[in-house]
């Protein structure tokens, strides 16, 4: 490859920069007029814009992405996650343009993307699925016939794309109208499709995946499996490898299951096959995330592998040098996802300028981050500001490094879940590893949501605003600011004019 065009923005747009860096491949950004000034176009080789705000008339404008490709020479596109990473359509345009798609084959992506059919193809290869639908689109009395004959409670869910969009728990049938018209609503308006299906709702399950890779030639490796049951409204906040649930031999057995549902759609590149694991360990296909996850460094942690850089060399047709019987967990690592959302107000968005940032470091903390000092966070996307990952020789000693961690960790100007996800960690649920899909709901209800003491905070932004409003005074530690440009600081001045 001679250079990628980032087909995407904030901090997996940065950790794609980075990867292209060291692989010494140039990286070409792409920014809308909200980005202008975002860290991921300052840390690109080069950027080009590519619309106006909204996401429909820029990052997801297939023209303009692909044009912008053109612009800037790239052979290849990375497409980071969310927006059009896990589109079968903007694959096959770059395939038809020539351009190197880091993904999986359009064929294959269109399969994944598709639950219903990428549910027939796993039962066709004796990967347990959930029972449910095996088709879509006999309308609402198809749905109230299966959910009859499944008993209640069930999962009325969008057949195309994922992230929990549109998905409706239903305990009678009395509310399954209702909740077919919503999914059918929510799914039309983020997919552009409207078919949903019904399926059995497992309760307190565990949400595990396995990470794997696939190359061109027909390996297929797991990486072993990430824990992400704690969600709020069916977003994953705190993820974690490796489970506490499994058992060297579920493990294995759960390992296997995902590399042969990776091979039975025909996979390539990185991808992770998810399943809910029921109390009794009985494990059920959930779908597969054709894409690099946002929970991705918690695997590269346990396994040494640097995921992105495998995207790109698999992408270039080289065969994967990984074996399984090499692969192995080392220790236990734990995210946390920054969102600026205020957990006191129903965690709403909460967009601004970032007054002050002061960032935890020290051994075994990574921060991958979209940010910096004196940013403006737009409205108008995922309100994610970066991903806090720690990485310790057991659970305990990295659940208590997490803690550190988020008590060093500073944002002023936005409200952030920062201490909402403290709380998290440091309750006693999670330190025992009790962590089904219902932690949020039954642990943190009633809870102040972090909520910070109304006079602290004041006293804190002033603060902040002082602390800036110096100029000269140096980013504390750990600090992410903006490099000051010496077009920033050298006043007036013209070439071939003595000053005076």
């Amino acid at each position: 490859m001679k250079k990628i065009l980032i087909a995407n923005r904030g901090e997996i747009a940065v950790r794609v920069a980075r990867a292209c860096r060291d692989a010494g491949i140039p990286a070409a950004a792409v920014y809308s007029d909200a980005d202008r000034a975002s860290l991921h176009v300052l840390e690109a080789d080069e950027a080009v814009r590519i619309g106006p705000a909204p996401a429909l008339e820029s990052y997801l404008n297939v023209d303009a992405v692909i044009g912008a490709a053109r612009t800037v020479g790239a052979d290849a596109v990375h497409p980071g996650y969310g927006f059009l990473a896990e589109n079968w359509q903007f694959a096959r345009r770059c395939e038809d343009e020539g351009l190197t798609f880091i993904g999986p084959p359009s064929a294959a992506l269109h399969l994944v993307g598709d639950k219903i059919r990428s549910r027939e193809t796993m039962r066709g290869v004796g990967v347990p699925i959930i029972p449910g639908m095996l088709d879509a689109g006999g309308g609402d009395e198809a749905c109230a016939a299966k959910a009859r004959e499944m008993g209640y409670p069930v999962l009325v869910k969008a057949s195309a794309g994922g992230g929990g969009k549109g998905m409706q728990v239903v305990r009678s049938a009395a509310d399954l109208p209702n909740a077919l018209a919503t999914a059918r609503r929510v799914a039309k308006s983020a997919f552009g499709d409207d078919t949903v299906y019904v399926e059995k709702l497992i309760e307190r399950p565990r949400h595990v995946e396995f990470q794997v890779l696939a190359d061109r030639h027909g390996n297929v490796v797991h990486l072993f499996e990430r824990e992400c049951s704690i969600q709020r409204r069916h977003q994953k906040i705190v993820e974690e490898s490796p489970s506490t649930a499994l058992t060297p031999e579920l493990r294995a057995r759960m390992g296997e299951t995902a590399v042969k549902a990776a091979k039975a759609c025909g996979y390539q590149n990185a991808g992770t096959v998810e399943f809910l694991l029921a109390e009794d360990r009985s494990f059920y296909f959930l779908e597969v995330n054709a894409r690099i996850q946002v929970e991705h460094p918690v695997t590269e942690l346990v396994t040494g592998v640097d995921l992105v850089r495998e995207q790109i060399l698999v992408a270039s047709g080289r065969p994967l040098t990984l074996k399984q019987s090499d692969l192995a967990q080392r220790g236990h690592a734990i995210e946390c996802r920054i969102y600026a959302e205020d957990p006191a107000n129903d965690f709403l968005p909460s967009p601004g300028r970032i007054l002050s940032l002061c960032e935890p470091a020290g051994p075994g903390v990574r921060h991958d981050c979209g940010i910096y000092e004196g940013w403006d966070v737009p409205v108008h996307y995922d309100p994610i500001l970066s991903k806090l990952i720690v990485h310790a020789a057991d659970r305990e000693t990295a659940r208590l490094r997490m803690l550190r961690a988020l008590s060093d960790f500073v944002v002023l100007g936005i409200a952030t879940t920062i201490d909402y996800l403290r709380e998290i960690v440091a309750s006693e649920p999670f330190a025992k590893g009790d962590t089904q899909t219902d932690f949020i709901e039954k642990h943190m209800a009633g809870r102040p949501a972090g909520a910070a003491d109304a006079a602290a905070l004041e006293a804190a932004l002033v603060a902040g605003a002082i602390f800036l409003s110096a100029g000269s005074a140096p980013a504390r530690a750990g600090g992410r600011r903006r490099e000051q440009s010496p077009w920033d600081t050298l006043g007036a001045w013209s070439i071939g004019r003595r000053s005076s």
